[in-house]
């Protein structure tokens, strides 16, 4: 139930990212023509005033298809269209007008020809492979030349559509930590027990919910931090357990610790004090931890260049595993700790590489000021080097999420 609620919220943060999107496109007049809960290929869709909804089946985040990214090319006409062209050459002189007049950039002309094009493939015996191709062809220039293109529309109105992703995560990124202190989110963790995991050397040695932790190993633990250090310090070796109980001293053990998530553990999880304020209160907390957050992201991410920096990255395994062990602890901790992947994915978005949100807005700009649009072979070439990064940065996380959960 946990690992479920971890993912759903996970794949919220990412639905909530696109609904920015497909509202603001809305609102700005370029009408996206698909929305997506979860990933094509789609189970249930249907089609309302020109928009695709659906539900994907790969059941995580959400799909936005905003028509026209890119300024077409007569290239564009080469590549999908090839294998058509290929296998019944009468479609040429049909692709061919429609490749002029991208050419001589006359998007009228295009758009006239384009029905003919259609038809003449709708007539042609294609295989599979080559109709569907000439098909996400068609439908690509139909979006790219259309009034409503994105590319065609003033610097502001891109600009808008694209931040509105991230800006959407960074008002869900205040918002859960608001309503977190609203109900009351946990403060400092103190040295109470709350829980002992079954089968745990805790277990074993005694320990019980409401226990108050005084002393590890012979040393005095006044904090969770002195508790937490003691136990980690023991590398497995036997400690002793000195606690309050109804009042009363006990010593527990000795019992070795044994690790769990990497770490040598008992397997207790710890109480903590209690934050509740009203909605003043509650709107200065939040902010204040988004404001340290936005700080501590932005001052990390060029740390990724050094080995201890890399050995800090998670991937989805690890953002999940930590959710769901926050969840069994509290709710409210959950709402803190979903705040802040909100806000990460923000950051992470707003980075000036293509094809994250940051890069579409950089070349937007770009284009504003140059007044004409950017070749497609750089958006291309920038694009892949953004990719290629974007993978070896989901690599390491993936690399350390499996290396913290295998106790590596």
């Amino acid at each position: 139930m946990n690992i479920t609620i971890a993912i759903l919220g996970l794949a919220l943060l990412i639905l909530v990212h696109e609904a920015g999107h497909f509202f603001v496109a809305r609102a700005v007049g370029m009408n996206p023509r698909k929305f997506y809960l979860g990933f094509p290929p789609a189970l249930v869709k249907m089609k309302r005033k020109g928009i695709e909804y659906g539900i994907g089946a790969i059941p995580l985040g959400g799909y936005v298809k905003i028509p026209g990214m890119h300024r077409p090319a007569a290239s564009d006409v080469d590549v999908q269209m090839g294998p058509a062209l290929k296998e019944d050459p009468r479609l040429f002189p049909k692709a061919a007008r429609v490749q002029r007049a991208l050419e001589t950039g006359d998007l009228a002309d295009a758009r006239a020809n384009l029905p003919g094009l259609e038809q003449a493939i709708a007539e042609s015996e294609l295989s599979p492979a080559a109709a569907r191709s000439a098909e996400r062809c068609l439908n690509e220039l139909r979006d790219a030349v259309s009034d409503d293109a994105y590319w065609r529309a003033p610097t502001w109105k891109r600009v808008a559509v694209i931040f509105a992703g991230p800006a959407t995560n960074i008002l869900i990124a205040i918002a859960l930590p608001l309503v977190a202190y609203l109900i009351g989110a946990p403060g400092d963790i103190n040295t109470t027990v709350k829980n002992v995991e079954p089968s745990t050397p805790a277990a074993a040695a005694g320990l019980q919910s409401g226990d108050r932790i005084v002393e590890v190993a012979g040393r005095p633990t006044p904090t969770f931090d002195d508790v937490s250090s003691a136990i980690r310090g023991s590398h497995g070796a036997k400690i002793t357990v000195t606690i309050i109980r109804d009042g009363k001293a006990q010593m527990l053990g000795p019992v070795h610790t044994t690790l769990i998530g990497g770490r040598y553990a008992l397997g207790f999880e710890p109480g903590w004090d209690t934050q509740r304020y009203g909605v003043g209160g509650a709107l200065v907390h939040s902010l204040d931890d988004n404001w340290r957050a936005t700080k501590a992201t932005i001052t990390f991410l060029p740390r990724l260049v050094t080995s201890s920096g890399r050995k800090e990255v998670s991937g989805p395994i690890g953002i999940g595993d930590v959710s769901q062990r926050v969840v069994s602890i509290s709710f409210t901790w959950y709402l803190l700790v979903l705040g802040l992947v909100s806000l990460s994915l923000a950051i992470m978005n707003l980075l000036p590489l293509l094809p994250l949100d940051g890069g579409h807005i950089l070349f937007s700009i770009v284009e504003g000021l140059r007044r004409r649009a950017v070749a497609r072979e750089v958006y291309e070439r920038v694009s892949a080097v953004g990719i290629a990064l974007f993978l070896v940065l989901m690599f390491i996380g993936l690399s350390n999420d499996i290396n913290r959960l295998g106790g590596g």
